[in-house]
C-alpha cells in the first residue's frame, strides 16, 4: 500500500493537481485523494498545500519528490534493463576455450547476431576450461575432449586430426606422412598434462606400443612453436592449429587415431539461459549452414 501511496504522491507532484494525476493513472480522483490523505496521516507529514484545484508542494513535499524522482527513474531503468536482456540487447557471455581458433568463429558469428551483448574470452586447457564453467566463472566452454557427465551438455563442433610439426632440416621432415615407430625415442616438446592434445597423442603412442622422448614441456602453443623453430625437439598440434612458418613442416600421423574435437559445453542447470541458448543456437546453425 505504501509503495502505491509514493507513486499516487509522485503523479500528483509531477502532474500538478489531483485531477490531473488521476486521469494519467486512470484511477478516480477520491481514490487519489485518499491515497495521499492516508500517506500524510500515516507518517504525520503534510506534503501538499490544496488551493483550489492545484496542489502544491509543501517543503516535505518537495524533498520527497526527490526521493521518489530517483526511485522511479531507477524503477523505469530497471525495466528497461530486463527487457533489453530478454531481447538480447545487451548483456554478457563469458568463454572458456582451450585456444583462439574455433571459439573465434563462434564469436564472430554470435557478435553478428547479438552485437549488444558483451564477450569475456578466458584461453587455457581442457582441465581449466572444465574447471572455471563447474565454478561459474564462465558460462560456455570450448573443449577439446570431454567425458560423459550427466550434469553437463556438450554440442560437438569439429575434429581435427593431430599432426607432427618440426624444423625442414630434420630428417624426418621430407617425408610425406610418418607412422607412429618413426617417432619412437625421437625428441618431443609436449603441451602440459591436462592438454587433450598431449592425452590424444600419449595415448596413441601407448596403444602403438611406441615411446618418443618428451624432453620439454610447455604450457603454450606459441612456445613450442618457437622451441621446434629453434630445434629443441618435435612438436605435435591439432592440424586447425598449426601455423605455417618458412622453418616448419607439418606431416600428418597415419596408422594411429590422433584427432582432437571442438565440443562447446555447458553446464546442464544453466541451460535455460537466455544468453547461452543464444549462444547454442548460434553454434547449431553454424553446424547446418
Amino acid at each position: 500500500m505504501r509503495y502505491t501511496s509514493l507513486r499516487s504522491f509522485h503523479a500528483v507532484a509531477t502532474a500538478g493537481g489531483f485531477t490531473a494525476a488521476a486521469t494519467q493513472m486512470r484511477i478516480s480522483q477520491p481514490t487519489l485523494t485518499a491515497q495521499i490523505a492516508a500517506l500524510e496521516d500515516e507518517y504525520g507529514v503534510l506534503l501538499f498545500h490544496r488551493r483550489n484545484r492545484r496542489a502544491e508542494l509543501t517543503p516535505a513535499g518537495r524533498d520527497l519528490l526527490a526521493i521518489t524522482t530517483r526511485m522511479f527513474t531507477e524503477e523505469r531503468e530497471a525495466l528497461e534493463f530486463l527487457q533489453q536482456s530478454r531481447e538480447l540487447r545487451r548483456g554478457v557471455l563469458r568463454v572458456g576455450a582451450v585456444g583462439p581458433y574455433h571459439v573465434t568463429a563462434m564469436l564472430a558469428a554470435f557478435r553478428r547476431r547479438y552485437p549488444g551483448v558483451e564477450l569475456s574470452v578466458a584461453i587455457g586447457n581442457s582441465a581449466e576450461a572444465l574447471h572455471d564453467l563447474r565454478e561459474y566463472r564462465t558460462d560456455v566452454a570450448v573443449l577439446a575432449h570431454i567425458d560423459d557427465d550427466p550434469s553437463l551438455r556438450t554440442v560437438p563442433y569439429s575434429r581435427h586430426p593431430v599432426v607432427v610439426f618440426l624444423r625442414t632440416d630434420h630428417p624426418l621432415a621430407d617425408r610425406p606422412a610418418l607412422r607412429p615407430a618413426d617417432l619412437h625415442g625421437q625428441r618431443m616438446i609436449a603441451r602440459e598434462r591436462g592438454s587433450t592434445t598431449r592425452r590424444a597423442f600419449d595415448e596413441a603412442m601407448r596403444a602403438a606400443g611406441v615411446a618418443p622422448e618428451t624432453v620439454m614441456e610447455i604450457g603454450s602453443r606459441e612456445a613450442i612453436r618457437e622451441a621446434v623453430i629453434h630445434g629443441l625437439g618435435i612438436g605435435y598440434v591439432s592440424a586447425a592449429e598449426f601455423v605455417p612458418d618458412p622453418v616448419l613442416r607439418a606431416v600428418p600421423v597415419e596408422g594411429a587415431e590422433i584427432f582432437t574435437w571442438a565440443h562447446v559445453v555447458i553446464l546442464r542447470e544453466r541451460a535455460q539461459g537466455r544468453v547461452i541458448r543464444a549462444f547454442l543456437d548460434t553454434v547449431r546453425g553454424m553446424l547446418t549452414a
